[in-house]
This record gives C-alpha cells, structure tokens and sequence, in this order.
C-alpha cells in the first residue's frame, strides 16, 4: 500500500512538472526569441542589414533558439527554484554599419529590453483579463502562464540594463559616455560574459536583480491591480 501511495505521488511530481514546462515554455520562448528579433529590427532600421541577411529578422522562434540558455537553463531554473533566465542566440549586429554607429547602438541595445517590458506588460493584461473571468476554464492556467511571463520579461528587462558588455546596458553605457571611458568600457566585453556567469554562480546576480525585479513587479502591480 505504501508502494503504491509512493508511485502515486511521484507520478503525480511528473504530472505537475510536465504541466509547468508546457505552461512556461510559450512565455520563455516569446521572451528570449522577441528579444533578439528586437535587436535584428532595429538595426535594419538604423542601416545594419546583418542580421537581415542572416535570416535572424524573424518571430520564429527556432532562428534565436540556443539549446542550453533557451531549453536547458530555463527548465533547470523552474525544476530548481531561483531567477528564472535564459538567453537566445545573439543576433549578430555590425555597429560600423550603422548609420551613426556611437549614436545608433543606444536605439539598437534598447530594443531588447523595450521588447521585454512590452511583454511583461501585455502579460499582466493577460493575467488581468484572466482574474476577472475566474469561472472561465481557462483562466487558472493563463494566470500561471502570464505570471511566468511577467517573470521571464522581468528578469531579462532588468539584467539586459545592467552596464556590463556585452549586455544590452553595457552597449547603452558605451554609446553615452565620452569616447575615452567608453573605449575603456568597451574593452571589458571579452570577457563581459565571465563576469555575469560568476555572478550568476555567486549570490552576487540575486542580490542585484532581487530588488530592482521587485521594483518592475511592483509598478506592474500598481498599474493593472493584481
């Protein structure tokens, strides 16, 4: 009896688990994917037709997909607990091509992020709709896939800004400073991602996205009421 009662309940984990990847995997995808779509867009726009060329100006998910930070690290971090992040294949974009590249690489940083913040917004509209419709038989699960959303958005909206090449913040950082200290910031991008990747293996990454994510979350909170 206590075998079965055992068998039950870890059927009953793998159930759970199952259902939370599916629900969290349209979120994720959109968040990480739209992301670097956002990037390809506005540098075509600003005269880099890098990313164009490359086929990588796409919604399709499977252009920007990379194996360990859009499957792997994700449902590692939903399995495990803790900052639920990724990333996608980095859209390759040639500053010099830009028509003003000092000038331009803030528009074309900022679209990332820009794209975030629409989503964890368009996701709290989600959760909204889905509160105030709660006998609807869809409702539950839209509110725990827009609450991952919101999550997922959050956290990238936040971390991308961070002033650290080859982040998003990093690049923002360099096309406003004077050109001495961005030449000297600039010179940090090799090894850019070492540094987050220690910070993400220390307590280091939590303390710094813990309150400014809660800052997003909470503005989110205020703005549509949930």
């Amino acid at each position: 009896m206590q075998l079965r009662s055992a068998s039950r309940v870890k059927n009953m984990q793998i159930d759970s688990l199952v259902q939370t990847i599916t629900i969290a995997a349209i979120p994720i995808l959109f968040a990480i994917t739209l992301h670097e779509a956002a990037h390809g867009y506005a540098a075509r726009h600003f005269g880099d037709n890098t990313a164009y060329l490359q086929g990588r100006i796409s919604l399709n998910p499977m252009r920007h997909i990379d194996l360990v930070g859009t499957i792997l690290l994700p449902l590692l971090t939903l399995v495990l607990g803790g900052i639920l992040f990724g990333w996608a294949k980095p859209v390759p974009v040639n500053f010099s091509g830009l028509r003003n590249p000092k000038k331009d690489m803030l528009w074309v940083a900022l679209a990332g992020p820009a794209s975030n913040l629409f989503m964890a917004l368009g996701w709290a509209l989600f959760y909204k709709l889905a509160w105030m419709n709660p006998d609807s038989y869809f409702a539950e699960p839209l509110m725990e896939m827009a609450t991952i959303g919101i999550k997922i958005n959050a956290v990238l909206l936040v971390l991308n800004l961070l002033p650290l090449p080859p982040l998003d913040g990093g690049r923002v950082a360099v096309s406003l400073l004077p050109h001495q200290q961005a030449y000297q910031l600039a010179r940090i991008e090799p090894y850019g991602m070492f540094i987050l990747i220690f910070m993400a293996l220390t307590p280091v990454l939590g303390w710094i996205l813990g309150p400014l994510t809660g800052v997003v979350y909470q503005l989110i909170s205020l703005l549509f009421g949930i």
